[in-house]
């Protein structure tokens, strides 16, 4: 059993070694894509909410854990513009501003249940196999730096 004090100190030091995780992940998305920073953040939240039910699905999961095997369009989830501006905590007006801003460079495509970042887009987010494996290695860095400070497993917390 983990000691209250242990745990304090524990959610401290993930705290700072996630946050560190964060900031270079969206370092790496801003020197790869030259976009305003808002716009990344809502073309990459639109891919989050599009994968989310594929996540939560162990086989499906798997089908697409391959950097050759991208989630088609058919499996992503629409998101809305209210839940998307709820997510972000950014008002409504300026996601749905820069929504059709999106949609108009044809990143975002509107359908019946929302907006998905579409698989054949020119920029090729979501698809991006350099940022891909670049968020492997930052990944791996943040596992060694939560190993180094105790954190092995669920349990450690």
């Amino acid at each position: 059993m983990i000691s209250d004090r242990k745990r304090g100190d524990l959610a401290r030091a993930v705290s700072r070694h996630i946050l560190a995780y964060g900031l270079y992940s969206i370092s790496e998305l801003l020197r790869h894509y030259d976009f305003d920073p808002v716009d990344l953040l809502l073309v990459h939240a639109v891919m989050n909410a599009n994968v989310a039910a594929i996540m939560k699905d162990p086989a499906l999961d798997r089908r697409f854990a391959s950097l050759e095997a991208s989630e088609p369009d058919s499996f992503k989830k629409g998101i809305s513009r209210a839940a998307l501006a709820r997510f972000l905590n950014l008002p409504f007006e300026t996601v749905r501003r820069r929504v059709a801003r999106l949609k108009k460079r044809a990143i975002l495509f509107e359908r019946t249940d929302g907006l998905i970042v579409t698989q054949g887009n020119e920029f090729r987010f979501g698809d991006n196999r350099l940022l891909q494996r670049t968020n492997v290695i930052l990944l791996s860095r943040l596992l060694r730096d939560l190993a180094r400070v105790g954190v092995r497993k669920a349990e450690d917390l």
